[in-house]
C-alpha cells in the first residue's frame, strides 16, 4: 500500500471503450493510439468499430476467422512506454462467441515480432492458457459466451504476474520476459493449443495503468528461475536470474539452491549491478529431479557482505514434477526450415537446443525447402502440415512455431509406442553404397497399416554457393537474442554457416511402406524391412545418421531408432524385403529395375529383371507421395520392358516404384 500510495501522482493510465469512434470506422485510422501489425491501417489487418455487442456503451471491436493460421486482422496497442518495473495492470473485456476461441498477445518492446511476454489462448471449450512461447504458465476456466473481465497484474520489479478473471484470481507465475511494450489482438484458434481453428470475440474497455517502483536503498532479490521440465534420470542446469532491485550498487552476493533437502551455494563477486540490471548464473552443480512433484526453491543472500533493506523478495520457487518416458519411446521432431527464411535461424536454434538436451530421447531432422539442401520427396511430403517458415511437428502432430515443441515433445515422450526400432547397416566407402536394415519390433498386437520409412540426416553440412547463405532476421540484436545469430550478418556468408540435422533422404516415401509386414502382427515378433542408399560423393558418411521411423495407421510417427553409420554397422545388418532404393538423379541404373533417360520429357524407358513371383505391380507417385498410376504386370523368363508415356504428366519429380512377393524397389525420376 506505501507504493501505491507514495506513487499515485506519478501513474500511467490509459482506456479505451470505442464509444468516442464512429460504428463501422477502422479503429487504426480513427485513432491515434492503435494501429496494426504492419502499419497498414484502413484495411484487411484492421478492425471496425461494431455496435452489435459490447460490455458497457453501445461499441466494441470484433474479431473473427475462420484460417488454420488466423487473420487477416491483427490490431496493435503500443504502450506510451516500454515498462520494466513497477506495477503494471492490464485489463479488457471480451466476449468469446460459442464455439470459438479468442486470442491475444503481450510483447515486450515497442517493435512487432521482437520479444513476446505473454500469449493468451481462449479455447472452443472455455479453456483459457497463458504460456510465453510454449512454456505453459496458468490454465484456467473463462465463461463463453458472456462478457468477463480479464485482468494481468504485473509487479515488473520482482517479477510476480497474477491473472484474474471476473477479479478471482487464478494464480501467479514468473516470466523470463520482465518487460511491457505492446498489446496484439489477433483472431486465431489454433489446432496446435487445442483449437478448432475458428476464433470470433469482441473486445471492450481496454484499459492499463502503471505506478512506478518505490525502490529502498540495498536490495537484492531472486526474479526467475528457469524452468525445469525434468525426465526423470537426466541432471539439469539449475539457472536464477537475480536483479537489483534497490537504488545502491551490487558488488556481490551468495545464491542458495534448496532441492530434496539438500542446499547448494554459491558466491557471485566482482559485480557492478546498477539499479534494475539483472545477472543470470548458472550453477555448477546440476539437480537430478526425483519423483514426485517437489519444490526448488532459489534464495540471494549476503548482498554485500551483509543484509538488504527487503527480505520479501529474496527467493523464488518453482515446482518440477519430473515425468518418466515410455518404454523405448524416441520422438521425432522435423523442421521446415530454407536458408532463404529470415525466422528460419529460430529453428535451428532450438533444434540444438533440444538435441544437447534430450539427445537419448530426441531426434531433430531438418527438413530444408527452396535451397540446395532440400530433398523434394521430404520437403513435398512435410508442406502437407504446415502453415508457413519456420515451422515444426513433433512425431508429425499440430504445426508448431519451433521454439513451442516441448510441451508436444513431453507428450510424446510419455507416450507408450507400438515397437521398438534399431537400425543396422553394411557400407562400402569405395562405392558409397550404404544397405540398412531396420529392425522394428512390436511389444502390442499390430496389422500392416503401420508402416515404415528410412531417413539420412547430415550435420556439419556447408556450401560455397550464395544458396548456402543464410537469410538472418536477429541480425543486429533488434529481434532479441537468438543463440548467436545476433551477432551475425544478414545474410550470414555460406562461409560461416554449418547446418545440422540436414535431411538428405526419406525413402521409399513420406509416408512409409508397410511391405516388409504381415496382414497381423502380433507382440513380440521383429520384422526387417531394408533400404538401399547411394551417397553423392560430397557428403560426408562420418556426420551423418541413419533414422528408421515406425508411423501408426493415422500418420503420426510412433517410434523412431537413430544411429551413426558407424553405430549400425556395428549392429550389424539383417535381410529383409528391399522397400527402396535412394540415390542421386542420373540413369538410376542396377541389376533389376532400370529407368533412362533421366531426366525424361515424353517417355520413360523402364526394365525390370525379376524372378518370377505371383505379384508384379508398377506403381507411379507424385512428389507428395499420392499415387498417380498403378498396374500389374506378367513377368515373361523373369525380364519385362515398357514404356511409360510421359505426355500427360506435369514437371516436377516422381518415384516408380516395382514391387513382387519377394522385394520392393523403388527409383525416383524427373519429368522436364
Amino acid at each position: 500500500m506505501s507504493v501505491v500510495a507514495s506513487s499515485t501522482l506519478f501513474a500511467q493510465t490509459f482506456s479505451d471503450d470505442f464509444e468516442s469512434y464512429s460504428a463501422g470506422s477502422y479503429l487504426g485510422t480513427s485513432s491515434v493510439d492503435w494501429t496494426t501489425w504492419s502499419g497498414t491501417e484502413g484495411g484487411a489487418e484492421d478492425v471496425t468499430i461494431t455496435n452489435n455487442n459490447a460490455s458497457s456503451g453501445n461499441q466494441s471491436i470484433y474479431f473473427s476467422s475462420t484460417a488454420a493460421n488466423g487473420g487477416p486482422a491483427d490490431v496493435v496497442l503500443p504502450f506510451d512506454q516500454v515498462y520494466n518495473s513497477g506495477n503494471f495492470s492490464f485489463e479488457a473485456n471480451f466476449f468469446v462467441e460459442a464455439g470459438k476461441g479468442a486470442y491475444f498477445n503481450l510483447q515486450g518492446t515497442l517493435v512487432v515480432a521482437q520479444v513476446w511476454a505473454l500469449d493468451c489462448y481462449m479455447l472452443q471449450d472455455g479453456t483459457l492458457k497463458l504460456s510465453n512461447q510454449g512454456t505453459p504458465y496458468i490454465n484456467a476456466n473463462y465463461p463463453s459466451a458472456q462478457w468477463f473481465n480479464l485482468r494481468v497484474e504485473m509487479d515488473l520489479t520482482s517479477n510476480v504476474w497474477e491473472l484474474f478473471i471476473d477479479n478471482v484470481s487464478q494464480g501467479t507465475f514468473s516470466n523470463p520476459t520482465g518487460q511491457i511494450g505492446i498489446l496484439d489482438l489477433y483472431p486465431v484458434n489454433p489446432a496446435g493449443q487445442g483449437g478448432n481453428g475458428v476464433s470470433g470475440f469482441y473486445v471492450d474497455d481496454i484499459s492499463y495503468t502503471h505506478l512506478p517502483a518505490n525502490l529502498p536503498g540495498l536490495n537484492g532479490g531472486v526474479s526467475f528461475i528457469n524452468q525445469i521440465s525434468g525426465i526423470a534420470g537426466l541432471s539439469y542446469d539449475v539457472v536464477a536470474t537475480s536483479r537489483n532491485l534497490g537504488v545502491l550498487d551490487i558488488n556481490s552476493f551468495d545464491l542458495t539452491y534448496n532441492y530434496n533437502g539438500v542446499d547448494v551455494t554459491e558466491s557471485i563477486t566482482g559485480l557492478n549491478l546498477v539499479s534494475l540490471d539483472t545477472y543470470e548464473h548458472t550453477f555448477a552443480t546440476q539437480l537430478t529431479p526425483i519423483l514426485g512433484n517437489n519444490d526448488l526453491t532459489v534464495t540471494i543472500s549476503n548482498v554485500n557482505g551483509g543484509l538488504d533493506d527487503d527480505p520479501t523478495d529474496d527467493s523464488k520457487v518453482i515446482s518440477i514434477d519430473p515425468i518418466v518416458p515410455a518404454s523405448g519411446k524416441i520422438v521425432v521432431g522435423e523442421e521446415a526450415t530454407g536458408t532463404w527464411c529470415q525466422w528460419c535461424p529460430r529453428g535451428a536454434v532450438y533444434m540444438d537446443l533440444f538435441q544437447e538436451e534430450y539427445s537419448d530421447y530426441w531426434i531433430g531432422i531438418a527438413v530444408h525447402n527452396a535451397d540446395p539442401m532440400t530433398d523434394v520427396v521430404y520437403d513435398a511430403g512435410i508442406g502437407t502440415l504446415i502453415g508457413g517458415y519456420p515451422s515444426a511437428v513433433v512425431d508429425r502432430g499440430p504445426d508448431v512455431d519451433p521454439s513451442a515443441m516441448n510441451a508436444d515433445f513431453l507428450e510424446r515422450l510419455q507416450t507408450t509406442p507400438a515397437g521398438t526400432v534399431v537400425n543396422g547397416a553394411t557400407w562400402d566407402p569405395s562405392t558409397r553404397i550404404l544397405e540398412v536394415s531396420v529392425n522394428t519390433t512390436f511389444s502390442q498386437n499390430a496389422t500392416n497399416n503401420y508402416k515404415v520409412a528410412c531417413v539420412l540426416t547430415e550435420d556439419d553440412v556447408t556450401g560455397t554457393s550464395s544458396g548456402y547463405n543464410q537469410s538472418n532476421a536477429y541480425a543486429g540484436g533488434g529481434n532479441g537474442v537468438m543463440g548467436g545469430y545476433e551477432i551475425l550478418p544478414n545474410p550470414v556468408p555460406a562461409a560461416q554457416m554449418k547446418y545440422d540435422h540436414v535431411a538428405r533422404f526419406i525413402s521409399p516415401s513420406f509416408e512409409g511402406s508397410s511391405a516388409a509386414f504381415p496382414a497381423v502382427i502380433n507382440s513380440g515378433e521383429s520384422h526387417i524391412s531394408n533400404f538401399s542408399f547411394t551417397l553423392p560423393a560430397d557428403w560426408d558418411a562420418d556426420n551423418m545418421h541413419i533414422v528408421g521411423m515406425l508411423i501408426d495407421p493415422s500418420g503420426r510417427i510412433d517410434n523412431a531408432g537413430s544411429a551413426t553409420i558407424s553405430e549400425a554397422v556395428a549392429n550389424g545388418f539383417e535381410n529383409g524385403p528391399n522397400l527402396g532404393i535412394a540415390e542421386s538423379l542420373g540413369y538410376n541404373v542396377d541389376d533389376k529395375l532400370k529407368i533412362y533417360p533421366n531426366p525424361a520429357s515424353d517417355v520413360l524407358n523402364v526394365s525390370i529383371i525379376s524372378p518370377d513371383a505371383e505379384l508384379n505391380v508398377i506403381s507411379v507417385y507424385n512428389h507428395a507421395g499420392q499415387l498417380i498410376n498403378q498396374f500389374d504386370i506378367s513377368v515373361s523368363n523373369g525380364a519385362w520392358k515398357f514404356e511409360l508415356d510421359l505426355s500427360k504428366y506435369a514437371k516436377g519429380l516422381y518415384s516408380i516404384e516395382y514391387r513382387n512377393t519377394n522385394a520392393t524397389l523403388i527409383k525416383k525420376f524427373v519429368v522436364q
